[in-house]
């Protein structure tokens, strides 16, 4: 646990590297060999953090400690059984798991669901939150300096068109 919670921590703080040199630098600043290199190894380990650290050391800390296993049949609830339980849900719970003999369907069959695939739902978000948050960083850094609503003046020929090169 406390891997994954470091590995989220030294994300966030190299996220904010990225958003405070974003806010300090104008666009257009000419770069100079040295920072180039410098900024795309830090975002090379930005990236190894995001899609690898942090998802190995969920995995590590869900198969370790949580022991979410294929065997464990049911969605572990953690501290969060007792408020369920008191909620109502008093007859899916059963050893703080939330229908641990499976879901059934009126009689028709039922969907075991086991604790493995929890950990592997939660993997995913993890990748989407990442692939997500990259986009959208992306489109922050290339629209930093912009005025909202502004539309670049694009030089146009003697037809109206927008010209696509120099003549």
């Amino acid at each position: 646990m406390v891997s994954f919670i470091a590995s989220l921590l030294i994300t966030g703080a190299m996220v904010a590297v990225v958003l405070r040199v974003a806010k300090r630098r104008e666009p257009g600043t000419p770069l100079t060999w040295g920072e180039a290199f410098l900024a795309g190894t830090f975002i090379l380990a930005l990236m190894l953090m995001l899609y690898g650290v942090v998802p190995d050391r969920w995995l590590r800390w869900a198969d370790g400690d949580l022991a979410w296993r294929s065997d464990k049949i049911g969605i572990p609830l953690g501290p969060l059984g007792g408020a369920l339980k008191a909620i109502g849900l008093k007859s899916q719970i059963k050893k703080n798991l939330l229908w641990s003999d499976g879901v059934y369907f009126f009689g028709k069959g039922r969907i075991i669901v086991s604790a493995q695939i929890l950990r592997d739902l939660i993997e995913t978000v993890i990748y989407g939150v990442g692939v997500g948050g990259q986009m959208f960083m992306w489109g922050w850094w290339q629209k930093r300096g912009q005025k909202r609503g502004a539309v670049p003046e694009l030089e146009t020929s003697a037809y109206g068109r927008p010209l696509m090169r120099e003549t």
